[in-house]
Parts: structure tokens; C-alpha cells; sequence
């Protein structure tokens, strides 16, 4: 079959072609830094691919975008926070690999808008308290970073809960981004096997799709990184929280 004939396969409108570009080009965002949209995303292409469909075609165009992110806020990385959340990240995955064919998507989602709501009222909470205590106890770096990987894999949701967590941690900024993106390189590659042999869901004809994305995916990111710049430390917090509060009420009502 010819690239031409497998991209033709998907059978997709041209409604559904301009719904998948603006959705990679969210990603390229995203990953730049403009964090919070990655639900948009993850709901986007749901309607176009299907649930469980649409976690693999994404996977590939997030590693991309992980590379990008990676080579260009490497140096703000922080190496301590990677190592609390991968070993409880890795365990998530592989539960969610085992139970990822059982578990009712409707209830998934409900689960997580709830968890996701709250921990923005929490965190809108510690702002306006300005308090200086960190959530240092390893339950705390245990249960995001199990969650993360929970949720990564089921359906490439994590973005809220590592939000949440980094803005716990009181981060700034471009740290935020740099240990964001070294984190997720790591734990989707990690996630890219268990989708090509487990589930099925990456193939020769998702890959060649992802293919033609990836050109979108590179021009939005280095436009995220311009308006990234442009924030500051206390807008992009606010932005993060209002983001990911709209995103847990979106999946709520999905």
C-alpha cells in the first residue's frame, strides 16, 4: 500500500484534516510551554480516532515534541524532581498497560475531571495563601507521579496532575518547562512498546499520519516558546490553574 493509499484509509473530511491540525499545533504549544491544553488535545482527537485509537497516533508527534522541548529548555532542568516521580511514574504505566482493555472509559474520565477539579481548588488555595511549605513527604511525589503514569497511559492525560505537582513545588517557570519535558520524553518513550505490541495502537499507517503532522507540531512550538517568554512567573501560574481547571471541566462533561 502506498503512502497516498494509507493516509486515504483514515477516510477523513476535511473538517476532520483542520480538527487534527489545530490539535497538533495545541501539542507544539503545549510542549513549548504554554501548559494546561493538553486536554484539548487528548479530546480533539478522541472524536476524530476514537478513545483508545487516538492514544497511539498522538504518542509519536508527543515524543517529537518532547525532542524539541527537551534541546531547547534542557539547562533549566531539574534532576531531583525526575527522580522522585519516574520509578511511581514506570508502576503507573504498567498498571495502566494490564488494566488499560477493563477499565470503563466513561468512569476513567469522571474519576480524574473530579481529582483534577479539586486539586485546582487546592492549589488556588495554597496561592492565595502565599504559604512557603513545600509538599516535600514522598507520598506526595508518589501519588502525582503514579497518577501521571497512570493516566498517561490510559489517555496521555497527565499534563494536570504534573501541573499540579510542579506548581507545588513552586517552580519557576522555564524550570517547570525544562523538567516537564525531559520527564515525558523519558516516560513516552518508555510507553511506545506497550502500544506497538500490547495494544496495537502505533502502526505503519499511524506513524506515516503522525509523518505529515510533524511539520505543524515544529512551527507551533517555536511559537509557544515566543509567547512563553512573554509571561511571567505569576501569569503563567494563573494561566496553568485556569487552563487545567477548564480542561478537567471539559473531560467532565465529555
Amino acid at each position: 500500500m502506498s503512502y497516498i493509499e494509507i493516509l486515504e484509509s483514515y477516510n477523513l473530511t476535511a473538517l476532520q484534516w483542520i480538527a487534527i491540525s489545530f490539535a497538533v499545533f495545541l501539542l507544539g504549544l503545549a510542549k513549548a510551554g504554554v501548559k494546561g491544553i493538553g486536554i484539548i488535545i487528548v479530546i480533539i482527537l478522541a472524536f476524530v480516532f476514537g478513545e483508545k485509537a487516538s492514544t497511539g497516533i498522538l504518542l509519536p508527534m508527543l515524543i517529537v515534541a518532547d525532542i524539541l522541548a527537551v534541546i531547547y529548555y534542557n539547562r533549566h532542568t531539574q534532576w531531583i524532581y525526575i527522580k522522585k516521580l519516574m520509578p511511581w511514574m514506570v508502576v503507573g504505566v504498567l498498571i495502566g498497560v494490564w488494566i488499560g482493555n477493563d477499565i470503563s472509559e466513561l468512569l476513567f474520565k469522571r474519576i480524574m475531571a473530579i481529582i483534577i477539579i479539586v486539586s485546582v481548588f487546592i492549589m488556588v488555595y495554597t496561592e492565595n495563601k502565599k504559604t512557603l511549605v513545600l509538599p516535600k513527604h514522598k507520598l506526595f511525589s508518589g501519588s502525582a507521579g503514579f497518577l501521571a503514569g497512570f493516566t498517561t497511559m490510559i489517555g496521555n492525560l497527565a499534563g494536570p496532575i504534573s501541573n499540579i505537582y510542579f506548581l507545588a513545588t513552586r517552580l519557576p517557570k522555564n524550570e517547570f518547562i525544562g523538567t516537564a519535558a525531559w520527564l515525558f520524553f523519558i516516560i513516552n518513550v518508555f510507553k511506545l512498546p506497550f502500544h506497538f505490541f500490547v495494544w496495537h495502537t502505533v502502526s505503519k499507517g499511524t506513524l506515516f499520519l503522525n509523518l505529515v503532522m510533524v511539520p505543524v507540531v515544529v512551527v507551533a512550538f517555536f511559537i509557544g516558546a515566543s509567547v512563553v517568554k512573554l509571561i511571567s512567573n505569576v501569569n503563567y501560574r494563573r494561566f496553568i490553574l485556569f487552563v487545567t481547571a477548564l480542561g478537567g471541566i471539559l473531560m467532565l462533561f465529555r
